[in-house]
Order: C-alpha cells, then structure tokens, then sequence
C-alpha cells in the first residue's frame, strides 16, 4: 500500500502509512465493539455522524500510530483503490487529523521499510496506553465479532458447509440443522436455547431500536442483502434471502446455523429496513 516518500520518512514524526480503515456507522472495526458509539469509545472519540477514518502507520523511529481524521471520503477512496490493486498515496492534510493514538486497534502484517521495526511509542507521563489488538487467543466478545466478520466474507464457503443445505424446523423456525458442522467440528444441538435468545432479542430492535451500528446491511450477489446484526454476548450473520448464522460468546468457536422456516425470512427483511447502510 501506498504510503509517504521515503525522503519524508526519515523524518521522527512522518507517518509511513500501512493501512486504513473505516470507522463510521454502517462500517467500523467490529472487533471494537458490538456498535458504533462502543467502537468509538474504544478509541476515546466522540461518535459523530460522519464517522472517521483511521490511517494506521510507523513514525520515522519505527512506532506505530494510529492517526483519527475526518476526512471519511479520502479514506474511502484509498481502500478502494487498494482493493482494487492500484496505488494510492493516503496523505491526509494535518488539518484534518482528529487525533494522533500510539500504537494500533488492529493486527497490520506488513512494516514500513527502512525504519526500525514496528514498536509501541515510549509512553508519555500522563498519555493514553498504547492500542493493541485484542488476543486472538481467547475466545471472548471480540474474537465472537471476527469470526462473524468471516463467515460474511467467506459467505459462500460456510454456506456449503451445510449437508445438502436442508433444515429441520422448529415452531419458532429457528431450529438449526443437525447435519451442520460448526467451527472445530462440534455439532450444536437442535433448538439451542441459546439461539432462542438471541432470535428474541435480535426481533427485540423492531420495537426499541438498539445503539447505532449494531445491525448493518451490505451489498450481496443478486437482490439480497447481507445482514450483520450484534448484541451482549452474540453476533448473527444472514442473507436476507437465505439463512443464518450465530455466534456466542458462551459457545466457543461453534457457528449455529438457523434455518429458514417460515419467520426468519420476516425477520431478516425487518432488521435489513433499520440497517445502517453504506453510502
């Protein structure tokens, strides 16, 4: 990825940049939080409507920073630029940096050449701790939010891990399939209370909208939609025109599909109408 010249890098408070990322209402890191307004609280900003872009970089010295700016639009044209496999200088002006936050929310692979190699900035009496990424390690709330992060990028692969996609129903449609093995190989039991719950609590937002960000609708083949819905404890993964898929935090590493039956189709398309979109 495109980044500062390496005249300007040699100086201690360049930023080479590495990546970036979106942090608005429809697109922020979930491993941040179960919303927007708990994403921005992570990073000790404000939750304003236009969101924020975070450019994650090293200094001339090698340290890692995270700079805030309000310029969501440049951001937005930088990563799809890298998507696309073009170059992009992201060089955001100072007058639209927010913050300046050590250290980085996210695991970057990848270092700036020709400067020390990536390192928390010496803390400063007073300052902030640096930002880490959460433990990958641990199962827990984030590591829950990553792996629905997975299975909305890889929608397909997980679909087909379901034995010839077929359902057993219960009264409340929400019973998963036996046939489908969940992450690590172990089978959920049928009508997971668990998944109850949160089926309960996702139609819960009908009635009393949840914080914003917590349910988004993306872009999907065809005219569906992809659905992300979060709560205290779950995350919930769907195509409004096919199933879904739920994570808990108290079922470590298992994926419960939930088959289609006659109610989730209404849920899916009431929860996409309240979703928070991309522009």
């Amino acid at each position: 990825m495109a980044g500062t010249d390496e005249e300007t890098v040699a100086s201690s408070d360049a930023l080479f940049v590495l990546t970036a990322v979106l942090l608005t209402p429809a697109q922020f890191p979930s491993v941040l939080g179960d919303d927007y307004p708990e994403a921005c609280a992570a990073l000790g900003l404000a939750p304003c409507a236009d969101g924020y872009g975070l450019v994650l970089g090293q200094d001339g010295e090698g340290a890692r920073w995270t700079a805030v700016i309000d310029d969501v639009s440049l951001v937005a044209v930088a990563i799809a630029s890298w998507d696309c496999g073009m170059e992009y200088d992201l060089s955001p002006d100072e007058r639209t940096i927010v913050a300046a936050l050590p250290g980085w929310p996210l695991a970057v692979a990848v270092a700036a050449p020709d400067v020390p190699a990536p390192h928390d900035p010496s803390p400063e009496d007073g300052g902030m701790e640096p930002l880490v990424p959460p433990d990958a390690t641990v199962w827990g709330p984030a590591q829950r939010r990553l792996g629905a992060d997975e299975i909305a990028l890889q929608w397909a692969t997980w679909r087909n891990k379901l034995t010839g996609g077929v359902f057993a129903t219960s009264n409340d449609s929400a019973a998963e399939a036996e046939s489908a093995p969940p992450a690590e190989e172990r089978k959920p039991k049928s009508g997971h209370p668990g998944v109850r719950r949160v089926l309960a609590e996702a139609r819960a937002y009908l009635d009393s909208p949840p914080p914003l960000g917590r349910v988004r609708s993306a872009f999907a083949p065809g005219d569906a939609r992809t659905l992300r819905a979060d709560g205290p404890g779950w995350s919930i993964v769907a195509r409004t025109d096919d199933i879904a898929f739920v994570l808990l935090d108290e079922k470590p590493g298992e994926v419960l599909p939930v088959g289609r039956g006659p109610e989730l189709p209404g849920l899916l398309e009431a929860l996409d109408k309240m979703a928070v979109r991309p522009n």
